[in-house]
């Protein structure tokens, strides 16, 4: 059973049969929401909505540890994460899909890890591959079904948020080698490596980062929304592929 965590453009699922709503509760407080319990083309999946139902809920203000875990609960096998960016790099411009392959944390002040407190003992994970390979391959195959195009590989640079960035944050960002913005990658990922779950990002490229191609002076929130209701098309197409692989 796959979990799915739905980002800004996709706060719930259409086509679920079958649908039902589960609260879950957490040693780490409550998700952003109830889990929803579904078919997604006969097969089965839990859905859950990073913002909320009503997209409520800010990036730095997510409570991270209480998703990832709530799915972990659930019996899922493994996450894949639907986020949506900005395009850094030429080749990631507006309407296009990254399956992203590394991911630098620029974040401030997130609950990032499980072993947290003064009786945990002090714990390391390997996340020299932060993206799960053999989910990364599954979504690249799918998305081929599909006969939709998805990028392989890409960095997803993650930073706080709520605001968007500045030119010269993003000029930065660039030298680092970030091809992709976004503000919700991390803590996700790794805490999913804490519990043992294969865990992708299917990111979903909404604008030109800031000082950049059309962003060049302002970026047009309006045009987003005008992208990710597009390309959310897309991503259900391909999300239907990855269920049945």
């Amino acid at each position: 059973m796959l979990g799915i965590i739905g980002g800004s453009g996709l706060a719930r699922l259409a086509g679920l049969g079958n649908p039902r709503r589960s609260i879950a509760r957490t040693p780490w407080g409550d998700p952003s929401c109830a889990l929803t319990f579904g078919e997604l083309d006969g097969r089965e999946i839990v859905f859950l909505a990073r913002h909320g139902y009503g997209h409520t809920i800010a990036p730095h203000e997510i409570n991270y540890r209480a998703n990832v875990w709530a799915l972990r609960d659930a019996g899922v096998e493994g996450v894949v994460s639907v986020a949506t960016v900005g395009g850094i790099g030429s080749e990631y411009g507006p309407g296009a899909i990254v399956v992203a392959d590394q991911i630098v944390d620029y974040t401030h002040g997130r609950r990032g890890t499980y072993f947290d407190g003064p009786n945990q003992p002090v714990t390391h994970i390997d996340f020299t591959e932060p993206y799960d390979r053999a989910l990364r391959a599954r979504l690249l195959a799918a998305a081929a079904r599909a006969g939709e195009t998805a990028i392989d590989g890409g960095v997803y640079g993650c930073t706080q948020g709520p605001r968007l960035e500045t030119a010269a944050e993003i000029r930065r960002l660039a030298r680092d080698g970030c091809d992709l913005v976004g503000m919700t990658g991390m803590p996700e990922a790794a805490l999913a490596r804490e519990l043992d779950l294969p865990y992708a990002a299917l990111c979903v490229v909404a604008n030109h980062a800031a000082g950049t191609g059309d962003s060049a002076e302002r970026i047009s929130l309006e045009a987003i929304a005008e992208v990710l209701d597009q390309a959310m098309v897309r991503v259900r197409r391909i999300l239907s592929e990855v269920v049945r692989g």
